[in-house]
Formats: structure tokens, C-alpha cells, sequence
């Protein structure tokens, strides 16, 4: 038998196992978008939400940092297993409709978005060739969109039509019957583990300072999680407000983007398949993105509607875009007996992006406006790009 994390030839259980981290990655948005969707039935205030979501990064931060342990003594599956635990967990108290329940809620929440990606990259990495990597950790990232789309269709009319406690109850029902389909497939990529041994923090953080290639992807991760979750956000308000669009218009081209950031995530990582070129086309990406945030920061207003949606579209391409290729690279450069931890390590700088994001924002915006934040943006990301350009060129010269 094969366990998940133990380097093993490419294998036909590479589907399966595929499937199974694709779902997750899926819940898992579908349970943090919930409170959300189902806020103005609940009556969920913008400052609950606000402290939900400080409360799934305080929990998710270090459980991404020092996950990769549990990973590699448990197993994928296993670990996949407890999060969706987790959901469960986080989903009946959020069903209680208290601040106090919706704290605790995404507390729980943060244990599960914590581990969830470095385990599906100690699992899929040993199953699926060098060549195909960026692209099947490409597809796999496509998880956040597919939880995304889901949620927005069906939890609102199970809110409008049943109320808020059954949309909580529907995203727990997903969570159970993924702990079955993740328990089902264990057995097949179960066998004798044998972990490598635990490592302190200094050792961790070593992981990421120790090589050039990796501190700088975690480096250029920060200001491109900056750009995305400011994308999902506040590009509406951006639009309402300095583009001079209508609010259904500024929610047509947010649409635009989040289907430009799936065409992305596949697209990206057929192309860095395609010429095996990952990092390049990370700064392909970074540049992208930065050129986007700077055109509709500083002139958007006058693209015009056709413009404006394209630019949206484009947006979406590459601030949505890149991480199926970043989780790519991230395994490729990470020892191989370290994937999990390595990953989990960058993607605390990763996260940390996420929750620095909104008060940038609100700080630029109060100051100037939510143009001269987006151009901020790109600044920044133009800045995540010259480190990866750095940190490449310093790997070619050894």
C-alpha cells in the first residue's frame, strides 16, 4: 500500500486523490463565504463579519505554519478528514446567530483553511509527474472558485427560502459527506509512515529563509494575496464609486474577474506546464496584475464600459490567477520530505498578506481614495515581482 506523503511513481490514484483535495479546498470557501451570503437575513453587521474573518487568519496563520508536522505523521487524507471536522464544528455554531458563536465559528473555520493546502501539496506532489505539476495543483486551486460559484447560487436561495441556520446546516452536510469520501479513499494511500523528525521553529523558518527561490516566492506572495483579496472585496466599491459604474455594472465586471481568475488558474498552469517555466510565469502574473491595478486606479474612469470589463477580466487572469503555479513551485523547490511544512510555512507570509490587505486599503482610501490604493497595489506587487525576477536570477548564476 502507499501512503500519501511517501514518494511513490505516478499512479492512477492521482484522480482520486485529485478529486478528494479539489473538494475540500471547495468546502472550505463554501464555509467561509456562509456568513457572508447569509448576513443580511441573519442580520449580521459588516463588523461581525470584519472579526469573523480576524478570527479564521488568527487560528489559520499558525495552523498553516506548523501543520506540516501533523501532515506528515498523519496523512493528507486524514488531515483533510479533520478539517472538514472542523467545518462541521464551525458551521453549528455559527447556526446559533450570536457575535460570541460567529467568533467561535471562525475559530474553528481557521483550522480547517489552515492545513488544507499544504496537505494537498504533500499528497499531490508525490503523485503526479515534474511536467504536470503547476498544472494539476492548478486544477486543484480551482477548488476556491467552484466553492465560491456554489455559494453564491444555492446559499441564497436556501437562506431566502428555509432560512439562515439551513444554509449553515447544507455547507455541514457537504462537510460530513467529504470525512466519508476522505475515509474511503485513506485506505488506498495508507501503509507504514515513517516521519521525519519534528522541527523547532528555527528550523521551520528555515525552511523558507535558507533558499533564495523560495524566501523570495514568499516574499512576492504578500502583496499578491494583498491584490486578490482587495479584488474580491472592494473592486465594487471601486467601481461605484470612482469608475462610474451602476452597482449591477460593478458587480458584472467583479463577475468578469472571478471568471478570468478561473480561466486563470487552469490556463497559468498549462502554460507553465506546457514550457515548464513556473516562475516565469509567476512574473508574467505579478506584472499583469500590477498593470491592472495601476490603469484602474489612476484612469479607469475613462475606458469606457467595454474597457473597464475587459481590464476586470484581465484582473481577475492574474490577481486569482497565480497560485495553482506558486503551490507548483513551492513543491518543486521544498525538500522532498518537507513539502508540507515548507508550504505551509510560505503560505503563513501568504496569509498574512490577506489580513494587511484591509487596512492598507482603509488607510490609503482614507487618505486619498480607493484609486490611489489600487495603484498602492500595485506598487507593491510590481515589487513581489522584482524579488521573484532576483531570486531566479541568483538561482542561474550558481
Amino acid at each position: 500500500m502507499l501512503d500519501g506523503n511517501t514518494p511513490i511513481r505516478p499512479a492512477p490514484a492521482l484522480l482520486p486523490a485529485l478529486t478528494a483535495m479539489t473538494s475540500l479546498q471547495a468546502i472550505v470557501a463554501l464555509a467561509l463565504f456562509a456568513p457572508g451570503v447569509v448576513a443580511p437575513r441573519a442580520h449580521i453587521e459588516v463588523w461581525q463579519l470584519s472579526m469573523f474573518s480576524c478570527a479564521v487568519f488568527a487560528v489559520g496563520i499558525p495552523a498553516s505554519f506548523w501543520g506540516g508536522g501533523f501532515i506528515a505523521r498523519l496523512g493528507s487524507l486524514r488531515i483533510a478528514s479533520l478539517c472538514a471536522t472542523a467545518i462541521v464544528v464551525g458551521m453549528a455554531l455559527a447556526s446559533l446567530g450570536s457575535t460570541a458563536a460567529l467568533l467561535a465559528a471562525g475559530l474553528c473555520l481557521g483550522l480547517a483553511m489552515g492545513p488544507e493546502t499544504p496537505a494537498s501539496a504533500a499528497l499531490l506532489a508525490r503523485l503526479v509527474t515534474a511536467e504536470r505539476r503547476a498544472f494539476v495543483f492548478s486544477v486543484r486551486q480551482t477548488g476556491n472558485q467552484i466553492g465560491a460559484v456554489c455559494g453564491s447560487l444555492a446559499l441564497p436561495a436556501i437562506a431566502i427560502a428555509f432560512g439562515p441556520a439551513w444554509c449553515y446546516a447544507a455547507v455541514g452536510a457537504c462537510a460530513l459527506l467529504a470525512i466519508v469520501f476522505f475515509e474511503w479513499l485513506r485506505p488506498a494511500y495508507a501503509g507504514k509512515i515513517v516521519p521525519p523528525p519534528k522541527l523547532d521553529l528555527r528550523a521551520r523558518l528555515a525552511l523558507v529563509t535558507a533558499d533564495r527561490q523560495i524566501a523570495m516566492l514568499a516574499l512576492a506572495s504578500m502583496p499578491f494575496s494583498a491584490m486578490q483579496v482587495s479584488l474580491n472585496t472592494v473592486f465594487v466599491t471601486l467601481g461605484t464609486r470612482e469608475l462610474g459604474l451602476s452597482h449591477i455594472e460593478a458587480g458584472l465586471a467583479l463577475a468578469c474577474a472571478q471568471a478570468g481568475g478561473l480561466v486563470g488558474r487552469l490556463g497559468w498552469g498549462y502554460v507553465a506546464m506546457r514550457f515548464e517555466a513556473s516562475r516565469m510565469v509567476l512574473v508574467v502574473i505579478g506584472l499583469g496584475m500590477a498593470f491592472c491595478a495601476a490603469l484602474l486606479g489612476l484612469d479607469g474612469a475613462s475606458l469606457g464600459r467595454t474597457g473597464q470589463f475587459t481590464i476586470a477580466a484581465l484582473f481577475g487572469l492574474t490577481a486569482s490567477g497565480w497560485n495553482g503555479v506558486f503551490i507548483a513551485e513551492i513543491a518543486r523547490l521544498a525538500p522532498q520530505d518537507r513539502i508540507g511544512e515548507t508550504t505551509g510555512a510560505v503560505l503563513t507570509a501568504s496569509y498574512m498578506g490577506l489580513l494587511a490587505a484591509p487596512a492598507l486599503v482603509s488607510i490609503v482610501d482614507g487618505a486619498a481614495n480607493l484609486g490611489v490604493a489600487f495603484f498602492t497595489l500595485a506598487c507593491l506587487a510590481l515589487c513581489g515581482t522584482l524579488a521573484l525576477i532576483w531570486g531566479g536570477h541568483d538561482r542561474a548564476r550558481k
